[in-house]
């Protein structure tokens, strides 16, 4: 580069380096970057995906103890919905919602396999789909379905970036059910409809 490149230039080298799975120049950038913005959760997250994806649970274990260490606290994922003036509030996995049990219940979609390469923690392979079924954004969704009328268009917003998993769960989605789901989340806004999303699964 003519330029000296800044943290925004690594992060966007080390997002690639999480898309493309090369987790050694991840590495490299990932620590860098950690070294330059040490109060950026987000760069301590990256860098812990990259290790998980590649089964480096030792690597894992220890960015997040320096995250510990260094005081550094990441949001949880939380999406919201709002329907007849009333903001319902989802966060992963949680039950306390009065209509929980339809929710779940919705969500049980033939044809959807979740992508268990998403969840990067050390746990069984039926403990990762349940987590990938009960993402925020799913619960708003579903909720969303039970509480509007057919053809109604379905909008979300979610606090984090949406991961590869539910992304392509609302496609699928959108085409079975014939909907059109708008989500924005921390990146950009998605527009789903006949299967396919706005940012044509670049974001």
């Amino acid at each position: 580069m003519p330029i000296e490149p800044n943290p925004a230039v690594y992060g966007s080298l080390l997002g690639a380096c999480r898309i493309h799975g090369n987790a050694e120049l991840g590495e490299r950038i990932g620590r860098l970057l950690l070294e330059l913005e040490p109060n950026n959760s987000g760069r301590y997250a990256l860098l812990s995906n990259i290790y998980a994806k590649a089964e480096r649970w030792d690597d894992v274990a220890e960015v997040r103890k320096l995250m510990k260490e260094r005081g550094v606290k990441t949001n949880p994922g939380s999406s919201m919905i709002e329907l007849g003036g009333c903001v319902h509030e989802f966060k992963m996995g949680e039950g306390c919602h009065p209509k929980m049990k339809e929710i779940y219940s919705t969500l049980k979609m033939e044809g959807y396999v979740p992508n268990t390469s998403q969840v990067l923690f050390n746990i069984e392979e039926e403990e990762k789909e349940t987590a990938l079924q009960y993402h925020s954004e799913k619960l708003a969704i579903a909720f969303g379905f039970i509480s509007t009328k057919p053809g109604e268009t379905i909008r979300v917003v979610k606090n984090l970036r949406v991961c590869d998993d539910c992304h392509s769960a609302i496609k699928l989605i959108s085409r079975v059910y014939g909907r059109e789901i708008a989500l924005r989340d921390r990146v950009r806004y998605h527009h789903f409809r006949d299967g396919t999303c706005s940012c044509k699964d670049f974001w």
